[in-house]
């Protein structure tokens, strides 16, 4: 992983940067078929469906890792202004991308 700092503010206190541009990061993943049937079975008699959280934590990271990477790519520094867009494609299967500015710190 790259030491790009992330942040979903504008400005980073007691830091000048300029604008480099926009920068994304995006996954879609899915759960095996038994954990999509063990998550229809739960939606019956309600609760957490854990290995949707699952799916949902590690769509987070990947796309927020993809983000970084391609910043550094950029030779970027930090990302402000950063923010998540989700969807679902189909039952199991979610798409997240993380995208933000990407900025160079001016010494």
């Amino acid at each position: 992983m790259t030491d790009v700092l992330v942040t979903t503010t504008e400005q980073i206190p007691g830091k000048q940067y300029e604008i480099i541009g926009e920068v994304f990061g995006l996954t879609t993943q899915s759960k095996n078929v038994i954990k999509n049937i063990g998550a229809g079975l739960k939606s019956v008699v309600g609760g957490e469906i854990k290995s949707f959280t699952e799916l949902m934590t590690e769509t987070r990271d990947t796309s927020v890792a993809r983000l970084k990477a391609n910043a550094a790519e950029l030779g970027a520094d930090a990302v402000v202004m950063m923010r998540y867009d989700t969807d679902s494609i189909s039952e199991g299967m979610e798409t997240v991308t993380a995208y933000g500015t990407a900025v160079k710190f001016i010494s």
